[in-house]
């Protein structure tokens, strides 16, 4: 027999129909209060690296709070960079073919389970590690499990490949590292398969495609793929820093390889997508207009392949924070020591490097483009993001407790410290006395309101999901932490119950 015991469990907060809110009315202000800041930390940073140029924006709530821009887009032409200038953002244009295959998962077209060789016929023959290996799907290749190869930085040069070439590439037979579905290792070559995958399913020209069911819906003009098209006075050059000094580094292209980075979009024009993703947390009842829905957004952002830990991580200001990361579909997922999740992606290409993370939990996104070689400013956005909370006293959201919650909560204050009538009401579930003894939880519960002294007040109730949650009895001397969580019956009712004293 389980017995009643007198310690707070751990729950981790789920989402749920009631719609979380932010507490802060200010969080506007102050978040835009850190502007200075955060621009020294950019500057600072492309002093450091010896970038050409940058430009970067801060997204809140859906809106493009600040944004800033130094040095040059084009250095012979000594075209400043800035927020409008057009940076060409590499592996951050995964998500962007992720959202198409999702979409045309979405429209019925396809499965995420389909082999790919019912859309790529070459891949029919590829020979696998084993004999027990299973086919290659569109999922292993979202999720960077089909087996591939690592393949930075070769992938990087293939950018201009035509799709006669790449499908000859894998027509010839490919090496592969592992048998699919059971390692992450980071492959340009499966998403440039994803892309001929949105061609032969839509009829449309992969870029085609995007400016239509993407980038104009959301707004997305000046966003393109070759950057022939692109206005050249905003059209940011690519640079390699060699010598002490800055070299070109010639534009490919766009090709069969674009679909996993060959994208060209700024500051400007990436927020609408930023605010895309954003606006899909919570989940919640009404309109959903697109380009995605928003439980496909979501399902875009779960971990659904794990990639290791970093127990050494750090934040800027020295704190340890071990995290774990993982790949969803065409982002990276972190969540770190204190619940913390960041979901996004960096680029780097010869000439190019950029960043975009964003906290669905605080509403808050961080972007930033560069163009030099692999400019890597992941570290640097998880840092923006730290200082930004820290400086602004950031709270994620805060799940309003449910009806039922808050009636169980005073149907167990009711019964508190001698749980008269607990056992003939209708409040506990079956398991409830089966698994604690009445008398237990009245002597041990006596104990702590003695302990506790009157009880002054009763707080609010702290929800961690529509069927779980906190709250705090206020005594004269000491308060008392009350966790429970309710049944899955029509009429939830509780199942346990943990109580401990708190100072």
């Amino acid at each position: 027999m389980r017995f009643f015991v007198l310690s707070l469990l751990l729950a981790v907060p789920v989402q749920a129909q009631t719609t979380p809110q932010f507490t802060d009315p200010d969080r506007a202000e102050k978040v835009g209060a850190t502007e200075g800041a955060v621009e020294q930390m950019f500057r600072d940073y492309a002093e450091r690296e010896h970038m050409p140029g940058m430009s970067y924006g801060v997204v809140l709530d859906g809106n493009l709070l600040y944004s800033g821009g130094f040095g040059f887009a084009d250095l012979e032409r000594d075209i400043p960079a800035d927020p409008r200038s057009l940076f060409r953002i590499a592996s951050m244009s995964k998500s962007f073919t992720a959202m198409a295959i999702l979409q045309l998962r979405d429209d019925g077209r396809l499965s995420l389970d389909d082999p790919i060789s019912d859309y790529v016929p070459e891949a029919d023959g590829l020979e696998l590690l084993t004999t027990d290996a299973p086919v290659i799907t569109i999922r292993h290749l979202l999720t960077h499990s089909a087996g591939f190869p690592e393949d930075n930085p070769w992938g990087d040069r293939q950018l201009a490949d035509s799709d006669e070439e790449l499908r000859e590439l894998i027509a010839d037979g490919v090496s592969f590292s592992n048998v699919p579905g059971i390692e992450y290792e980071y492959s340009n070559l499966g998403f440039a398969l994803l892309g001929q995958v949105v061609q032969v399913v839509s009829g449309m020209e992969f870029r085609d495609y995007m400016r239509t069911h993407v980038f104009a819906p959301l707004g997305m003009s000046h966003t393109l793929y070759e950057y022939e098209n692109a206005p050249r006075d905003r059209l940011a050059l690519g640079y390699g820093w060699m010598d002490d000094g800055w070299v070109d580094i010639p534009l490919e292209h766009h090709g069969a390889f674009g679909a996993m980075g060959g994208l060209i979009t700024s500051i400007e024009d990436f927020t609408a997508y930023v605010a895309l993703h954003l606006s899909a947390w919570p989940p919640r009842s009404g309109p959903d207009t697109g380009p995605l829905r928003r439980s496909s957004l979501r399902e875009m952002h779960q971990p659904w392949r794990f990639a290791g830990v970093m127990p050494d991580f750090r934040y800027p200001n020295g704190r340890e924070c071990p995290s774990a990361r993982a790949y969803a579909y065409g982002l990276r997922w972190v969540e770190d020591c204190d619940g913390r999740v960041m979901v996004g992606h960096s680029g780097g290409l010869p000439g190019f490097g950029s960043n975009w993370t964003m906290m669905p939990e605080y509403g808050l996104a961080v972007m930033s483009f560069d163009n030099i070689t692999y400019g890597g400013t992941s570290e640097l956005n998880t840092a923006v993001l730290d200082t930004i909370i820290v400086l602004a006293g950031l709270e994620p959201r805060r799940l309003p407790p449910s009806a039922i919650l808050e009636r169980r909560r005073d149907d167990l204050v009711s019964f508190f410290p001698d749980w008269a009538g607990a056992e003939d009401s209708d409040v506990f579930a079956e398991n409830f006395f089966l698994d604690n003894r009445l008398s237990d939880l009245v002597r041990q519960t006596r104990e702590m309101y003695a302990e506790a002294g009157p009880i002054q007040s009763v707080g609010e109730m702290q929800a961690l999901n529509q069927l779980r949650g906190t709250f705090v009895l206020h005594g004269e001397r000491r308060d008392m932490a009350v966790f429970f969580t309710l049944t899955p019956e029509r009429e939830p009712r509780i199942q346990q119950v943990r109580m401990r004293l708190v100072e």
